[in-house]
């Protein structure tokens, strides 16, 4: 499944977090490139991530849990 993440809505946002999550949930998990992907993010440009789909609740979770705004591509 793709992922369109669009903005994090938090008030002080935990980029280590964010970059973690990132790692955990995407199938090309990189610790470098999530660094990168959560940078662009925070920056307020949106940024697509491939999840397995056996991750997709847990994955939704997360993202919520962290404000993370997100639409689902496919």
């Amino acid at each position: 499944m793709k992922l369109n993440l669009l903005s994090c809505d938090a008030l002080r946002p935990d980029r280590r977090a964010i970059a973690n999550c990132i790692t955990e949930l995407s199938i090309h998990g990189n610790a470098s490139l999530s660094n990168e992907l959560t940078a662009i993010l925070l920056e307020g440009d949106a940024v697509d991530i491939q999840v397995d789909d056996k991750n997709y609740g847990s994955a939704l979770r997360a993202l919520r849990k962290l404000s993370i705004d997100y639409e689902i591509i496919e």
